[in-house]
């Protein structure tokens, strides 16, 4: 059984990637907030996303239809965090997990990408 968990780990990360989101709206059920959002991604993930989203020259831009949530559905941000990710739609780096955020920062954190994606006129 433990030899079959990281393939259905892989195939969970990639269902992230497939057309269909696995989750809509919060992670879990939880409840989001925008503004904490915002702080978490600065301190967390701008660095590498840019502090306007728009992507460094260490990693993607999270205004890009592939975080979208019909390519990357909520939960993928999660298991991101959790467990990083191997480079599969772009030429950077792999991404390590990110220590000391929790689920309910993730949640926030795709709050604000997701208002920040709206803003935009990505999202409807």
């Amino acid at each position: 059984m433990r030899a079959h968990l990281p393939a259905a780990a892989l195939l969970v990360l990639l269902a992230g990637c497939a057309g269909t989101p696995t989750t809509d709206g919060p992670i879990d059920g939880a409840t989001a907030d925008v503004a904490v959002g915002e702080e978490l991604y600065q301190a967390n993930c701008a660095q590498c996303h840019g502090a306007d989203l728009r992507g460094t020259d260490q990693g993607p831009p999270h205004l890009d239809a592939v975080y979208l949530p019909n390519h990357h559905a909520d939960i993928s941000f999660l298991f991101a965090v959790r467990n990083g990710v191997q480079p599969h739609h772009w030429s950077f780096g792999p991404m390590p997990p990110i220590d000391g955020v929790s689920d309910d920062d993730v949640t926030d954190i795709v709050a604000y990408v997701r208002a920040q994606q709206q803003a935009a006129g990505l999202l409807d």
